[in-house]
């Protein structure tokens, strides 16, 4: 599932580079957040042959003067028969991803199953047409910018999908199921909303529709068999007691009572992760139920943490960090701190220096996020052994960390 065009996503990697000073998509830089509430993105017949207009609510931080902002597409929990893009567990995460610099999209999709005494085709169905509705967002994003002058101010190639339980399994799906061959065979496509295979008809044709990383929080997919190196990393969490999706390999049960099929959770795409190399960071949920970021504060700060980590290591190239950090609110203490850490000159040639006077470690990173320097305790380096290109300088001094980002033109 690799479409993205090298050209373009060399563009959107140096337009995303300007906008990592390492506070924007890490930390809360803005206070107020504004929701244009539903946006119309699609439609298609839901399971039972009507059609169903969907909609988006689309958050956008309050002042913001960037013009090409990376966009996470979020989808909400509720096991395909329930649930809304304005519930508890998505919204929480798209004010505070706004207050990030980001755009967050809370996104409708097609709820509801034929009850049968056989439970798997009809639920199968229900992700497939998840997995359309989800495409279909991410499709309308990069129309919005081709045809519409891009009202929402997005980089059409820094769209990335986070989803919360049955929003998880959407997210899963969108990434790894690739090949209509790995469909079960039990999933009958030609059931109402289903034409249009895997791309489906839920609008917006003629758009890329792939992310470029996802974010599952407490969800599933059918097989770990469907992923294989190279395919799209992953941040996953999930939650050890988790009585609704199975946080390892085991039976999905509807409603608490009705066997649907064996799945496999978190745990086990994890291993399936490590086995074929592939980018990705699992978050234990210790002893919680199912999205517990939903009801615990704690919880959703922890979650907000890592998720931003991730997300910024795809957007900035900066190095990736699995673990939890304290997220700062506003921009005062670090603008003083940035202040301090004069980098010049910017391009640099070939000696670069930094006016500090508590410098204790200076990281470069490239643009694929490896560390490729390193020096201690100084205040200028040599980087005329550096190819030309964009980097990442990490700062360290004795009251924490900064990047900054620093060209290098022989």
């Amino acid at each position: 599932m690799k479409k993205t065009l090298l050209a373009l996503a060399i563009v959107s990697g140096l337009n995303a580079q300007a906008q990592c000073d390492g506070n924007r998509y890490l930390n809360y830089i803005f206070n107020e957040v504004q929701v244009t509430s539903d946006v119309p993105y699609g439609e298609n017949l839901k399971f039972d042959g009507t059609n169903q207009v969907l909609a988006c609510d689309i958050y956008e931080p309050v002042g913001d003067n960037v013009s090409n902002r990376a966009a996470v597409i979020v989808a909400h929990g509720g096991f395909f028969l329930s649930g809304s893009k304005t519930g508890p567990d998505v919204v929480p995460v798209c004010q505070r991803l706004a207050k990030m610099g980001y755009v967050a999209i809370s996104i409708q999709y097609r709820l509801g199953v034929t009850v049968t005494a056989n439970l798997a085709g009809p639920m199968t169905e229900a992700v497939m047409r998840g997995v359309q509705d989800g495409k279909a967002a991410v499709r309308f994003l990069r129309k919005t910018v081709a045809v519409d002058g891009n009202p929402y101010n997005i980089d059409p190639n820094e769209i990335y999908i986070a989803g919360s339980s049955a929003g998880g399994y959407i997210a899963l799906h969108m990434a790894y199921l690739d090949e209509m061959a790995e469909l079960p065979s039990f999933v009958n496509t030609s059931n109402p909303g289903l034409a249009g295979e895997l791309e489906g008809e839920s609008g917006n044709p003629g758009y890329p529709s792939d992310v470029k990383a996802i974010v599952n929080i407490c969800g599933a997919i059918g097989d770990t068999a469907w992923i294989h190196a190279g395919d799209e990393p992953a941040l996953l969490f999930h939650g050890t007691n988790d009585q609704t999706v199975p946080y390892g390999s085991d039976m999905q049960y509807a409603f608490g009572i009705a066997p649907v099929l064996e799945v496999d959770g978190s745990a086990s795409i994890n291993e399936k992760m490590n086995e074929v190399g592939l980018l990705h960071c699992f978050e234990i949920y210790e002893g919680l139920d199912h999205v517990p970021h939903a009801s615990n504060a704690a919880v959703l700060d922890t979650t907000m943490s890592i998720m931003s980590n991730f997300l910024a290591h795809h957007i900035c190239a900066i190095p990736l960090d699995c673990s939890y950090r304290t997220i700062s609110v506003g921009t005062e203490e670090l603008s003083m701190e940035e202040d301090n850490l004069l980098v010049y000159p910017n391009p640099a040639n070939s000696t670069l220096f930094i006016a500090s006077n508590d410098l204790k470690q200076i990281e470069v990173y490239n643009m694929t996020g490896e560390l490729v320097s390193t020096e201690f305790n100084t205040n200028r380096m040599e980087v005329s052994n550096l190819p030309n290109g964009l980097y990442v300088f990490r700062l360290t001094t004795s009251t924490g960390k900064t990047n900054k980002t620093v060209i290098i033109q022989h």
